[in-house]
């Protein structure tokens, strides 16, 4: 199922059959990945009385309870409402769903105990209105990353200037493949957060950050079209599903 999609002054031919997920499913098991320093998420079914919504104990129908946060048990998308002051709904603020996006990988310089990503790095993968989405694949690129807990583990993170070089390149969304695009601990700065929303004086309010992504190895660097899919939670931030598809040349 092939489709053209023009956008701008380009025309863009994909297959649609060939979708390349690149979400974490969310699991009730403690094999779902972990941040934050939470507890595996929760799947279990509903009891009211002698009532127990699960087929193999006799009822009707599986009736589950879950029970999960967006930001530290898989694939999310936030809006600026994750760090302002005011509330923003990532329901509200994603109103479009198909995007230009670039896939590049890169491995974090090493700066005493830390793993950055810094503007130079990025520089020499990305330049100014290239893409409108940017899809990061962090080196080395272990399938573990599917079940990691990266609790008090300092996973790698974006240098300030990185997140304000991706702002000015114009990329509106930012996909990685960490728990957070900020340090694990950093003093509530969020840096890098707040360079790419450009907050709180010019803030991008129609800007998104998808965390905690993973994009298999069999997925190779280079331009496709991203589908950011997201449940409709009126909240800052939403499970998400992105989808790339190769562009055909």
């Amino acid at each position: 199922m092939k489709a053209k999609i023009d956008h701008g002054a380009k025309t863009y031919t994909i297959d649609l059959s060939k979708p390349l997920d690149i979400s974490i499913g969310l699991r009730g098991d403690s094999k779902n990945p972990l941040a934050w320093y939470l507890s595996a998420p929760e799947i279990n079914p509903v009891k009211d009385g002698d009532f127990i919504g699960k087929v193999s104990e006799g009822a009707s129908v599986n009736f589950n309870n879950i029970r999960f946060n967006p930001h530290a048990h898989g694939t999310h998308t936030e809006c600026v409402g994750h760090i302002s002051r005011e509330f923003f709904s990532i329901n509200q603020t994603l109103k479009k769903f198909f995007f230009t996006a670039k896939l590049i990988s890169l491995e974090p310089e090493k700066r005493g105990e830390d793993s950055i990503i810094t503007e130079e790095q990025l520089r020499s993968k990305i330049t100014k209105n290239e893409a409108e989405a940017l899809v990061v694949r962090t080196l080395p690129n272990y399938i573990e990353k599917r079940s990691r807990k990266y609790s008090n583990t300092n996973w790698p993170y974006l240098e300030e200037a990185a997140a304000r070089y991706i702002r000015e390149c114009g990329v509106q969304h930012l996909l990685i493949d960490l728990p957070s695009v900020d340090k694990e601990r950093d003093g509530g700065k969020l840096l890098a957060h707040k360079a790419f929303w450009n907050y709180p004086k010019n803030t991008r309010t129609d800007a998104t950050i998808t965390e905690f992504i993973y994009v298999s190895n069999n997925i190779t660097d280079g331009e496709y079209l991203l589908n950011l899919q997201i449940a409709s939670f009126e909240n800052d931030a939403s499970p998400a599903k992105p989808v790339l598809y190769k562009i055909q040349h």
